[in-house]
């Protein structure tokens, strides 16, 4: 088996891992769909595992649409592949600020926010300016905006204000645009498979979200931070890192890394993934809402968007930056 996968072509094993992912995702739905079509008694325990089944719905819904984003951009090329993932920072933005009470004096600064800064970043990531678009935000834009937002003249809630779309546009712009600035790099004797950082990066991150999510449902024990998250605790969160981890470590084959690199790096997106995912439920708690939407609803209608992918926009700026600085690329 290993000898016809080293046989394909860069396009042929990229493309088979892409089968591989839509696969897993159909089995996956098919399972769901055969447990929801069962009847469950109008109990606690019924009740429980309807919600369970609706949430891992939307999950594989959500799913679908990444792994579909993933493909087409892999399919349509660097250009492309970056401005889907533009298309995804904006709706997340969207969805980050919708729960978000605005004035009209932040409307300059949103139309700053949408229409120039995010393109402009995007713009940055396609053309591989790396040093500038991973200071453009952190630096140019944290200083702008308050800058836009003096100038409309309304100081009520001013901090809380820009604190809030700077925050918004750090997790969703920022953080989101370091995913197709992976498909970028040059790594030696790697060309054409970048796609694979990609799909290491979002497998490693998923595995450990799930892994510390059933771990917490069977451990049960005391959550490290009840007033923001039930089920986060630290036995349960070192369990899904180490699964994170490992698969990191499985994954080496077809990545540029050695295992044990693959292992480190593997280890550091999910540390990051894993706390700013928990960083995001404080978000959440404090805007007094369950999900990413009206009464759950995601306004992108994919599910809640943005909760599917706020681990990821904290593990793809560490991840990033950690094999650039490793590999000095």
């Amino acid at each position: 088996m290993n000898q016809y996968l080293r046989a394909m072509t860069a396009t042929q094993q990229v493309g088979a891992m892409f089968l591989i992912v839509f696969g897993c995702l159909a089995i996956a739905g098919i399972a769901v769909f055969l447990l929801s079509i069962r009847e469950h008694a109008h109990t606690p325990e019924g009740d429980a595992r309807r919600i369970l089944l609706s949430r891992a719905d939307g999950v594989l819904r959500s799913s679908w649409v990444m792994a579909i984003v993933f493909w087409v951009g892999w399919l349509s090329g660097d250009t492309t592949a970056t401005v889907l993932f533009g298309l995804v920072s904006f709706f997340a933005l969207r969805e980050f600020l919708t729960l978000s009470p605005t004035r009209r004096g932040d409307h300059r600064s949103l139309v700053l926010a949408f229409f120039v800064i995010l393109p402009l970043q995007y713009v940055l990531v396609g053309t591989r300016h790396f040093d500038l678009f991973t200071v453009f935000i952190p630096v140019y834009v944290f200083l702008a905006i308050p800058v836009v937002s003096a100038l409309a003249n309304d100081p009520q809630r001013f901090l809380e204000r820009n604190a809030k779309l700077q925050w918004g546009i750090m997790v969703c712009i920022y953080g989101m645009s370091h995913v197709p600035a992976l498909l970028l790099l040059e790594f030696p004797r790697f060309s054409d498979r970048n796609a694979f950082l990609v799909i290491f990066l979002v497998l490693v991150v998923q595995t450990c979200m799930v892994a510390q999510y059933f771990a917490a449902r069977r451990l049960r024990m005391a959550p490290a931070a009840p007033a923001i998250s039930s089920s986060f605790n630290w036995p349960a969160w070192w369990i899904g890192v180490g699964a994170g981890s490992l698969l990191g470590a499985l994954l080496a084959g077809v990545t540029p890394f050695a295992p044990g690199q693959a292992f480190a790096l593997a280890f550091v997106a999910c540390v990051a993934g894993s706390l700013g995912h928990l960083v995001m439920k404080a978000i959440k708690r404090d805007r007094g809402i369950p999900n990413w939407g009206p009464e759950g609803a995601s306004v992108t209608g994919a599910g809640g968007l943005l909760d599917r992918v706020d681990a990821l926009c904290f593990a793809a700026p560490v991840f990033f930056h950690s094999v650039r600085w490793y590999f000095q690329l």
